[in-house]
């Protein structure tokens, strides 16, 4: 062979390999996430990010996290007004009404899900249900987190409140439960209170919420905000509340790191937080630092049947203007949502109860805990009302900060607590 045919083959072959190298860098698709997570969640998302990266070298996920609340869902609905941001994102089930009326959320359809293998049957209902907004499905769910008890077995058992399988006893019922705290509050159970809970806008919803829905009690109605028998439900459930701090049970005006101090001192027998903070207690008590044996469980159940507050993160697609995300850009975006649902384990060390129901089903997650102690209430879960001025960070949020809380800790009635929470409500809803 010729030099002059040697190089011109050469240079063909080299040429062919350029081009199978530049073909196989376009086929990466680049895929622009954003989300609000921090702390503990962010921490383990991060790693998520890095593992699915690793094992999927088709896709490349570009993440960034963006501030929680306000600034978040601001900035989402701005940038598809405009017909740019994310290709996917973490969105809260209690903002898709919100969403959803401005135009900034894309709707799945059932064809979508099922070329990732997804269906209505993989979920918990409650959970599934309320990600749909007009008959439309405009999140995949990627967990359930809701408001738990905390609980010092040390401190229950000392007082005969705790069973023989380690878990409170005789809770149930707002007399029970009453009792349970004038017994854990000084005295034998070597606590200075019976109960500790954040005096933050967040907590107090949280806690007003699940005993308005343990009486079957509703918010909104509509353009209408307690009506009927609401209203005194609703006074119900604040004055429940307003009674332990009255009693001495658990203090008032705490704010949220002190809150959590109180337990984890032992000086609190019970806390009502989220389960986002499973993560802090056991690493206290891991590194030795946490001065009794714990455990987290539902909510006791007060009223007529049990109910849970619960909020939803879950992957939402924007309806960006003019630029939608489609084709294999949303190939990708639904491969990315399938595999960090069916990864979700992991997630799940954060306090998190997976959304997807298989993944709650593997021996792995049953013997974690106490996550495995509290899944149940997954069936108890209740959303926001699905409302554009529901959700977390919402004008909900404000009213119940201004009258439901000041009502808790003593300083309203929580007759007129309710009533200026409904005209206040009912205003914005005009």
């Amino acid at each position: 062979m010729n030099t002059r045919k040697f190089l011109a083959l050469t240079a063909g072959a080299a040429l062919l390999a350029l081009s199978s190298a530049v073909s196989v860098a376009q086929a990466k698709e680049e895929v622009v996430w954003w989300d609000f997570l921090s702390g503990g969640d962010g921490v383990r998302m991060k790693t998520l990010l890095k593992q699915f990266n690793d094992e999927n070298p088709d896709i490349s996920i570009n993440a960034t996290t963006l501030e929680w609340g306000p600034p978040f869902y601001t900035k989402v609905q701005t940038s598809a007004a405009v017909g740019q941001g994310p290709d996917i994102m973490t969105y809260h089930l209690s903002r898709m009404p919100l969403g959803v009326s401005t135009g900034t959320l894309r709707p799945y359809t059932d064809e979508e899900l099922k070329s990732v293998g997804l269906s209505s049957a993989d979920y918990f209902p409650a959970d599934w249900n309320g990600l749909h907004v007009d008959g439309k499905l405009y999140g995949i769910p990627l967990d359930i987190h809701a408001i738990i008890m905390y609980v010092n077995k040390d401190a229950l058992k000392k007082v005969g409140l705790l069973g023989d399988n380690g878990l409170p006893k005789g809770f149930d019922g707002l007399d029970n439960f009453n009792a349970a705290l004038k017994k854990l509050t000084g005295g034998a159970s070597g606590t200075q209170y019976g109960l500790s809970f954040s005096s933050d806008a967040g907590t107090e919803w949280r806690l007003f919420y699940s005993y308005l829905s343990q009486q079957n009690g509703t918010l909104i109605n509509g353009d209408k905000v307690l009506d009927g028998d609401n209203e005194a439900k609703a006074v119900k459930a604040t004055a429940a509340v307003a009674n332990w701090t009255a009693q001495g049970w658990a203090p008032t005006n705490t704010d949220y790191p002190a809150s959590i101090a109180l337990f984890t001192s032992g000086k609190a027998a019970l806390h009502f937080n989220g389960v986002w903070e499973v993560p802090t207690m056991a690493d206290l008590a891991k590194n030795g630092k946490l001065p009794f044996d714990w455990t987290a469980v539902m909510i006791p159940t007060l009223f007529d049947k049990p109910a849970t507050w619960a909020d939803s993160h879950s992957f939402a697609i924007p309806n960006r203007k003019d630029n939608p995300v489609a084709g294999e850009r949303l190939k990708a975006v639904l491969k990315i949502a399938a595999w960090f649902n069916k990864h979700s384990l992991f997630w799940a060390t954060a306090g998190h109860i997976p959304a997807y129901k298989p993944v709650t089903e593997t021996a792995e997650y049953k013997a974690m805990q106490p996550n495995a102690t509290y899944v149940e209430l997954a069936q108890h879960a209740v959303f926001d009302p699905q409302s554009k001025i529901a959700g977390v960070a919402s004008p909900v949020y404000d009213a119940v900060g201004n009258f439901i809380g000041p009502a808790m800790s003593g300083q309203l009635k929580p007759e007129d607590a309710v009533k200026q929470l409904k005209d206040q409500l009912e205003g914005e809803l005009k």
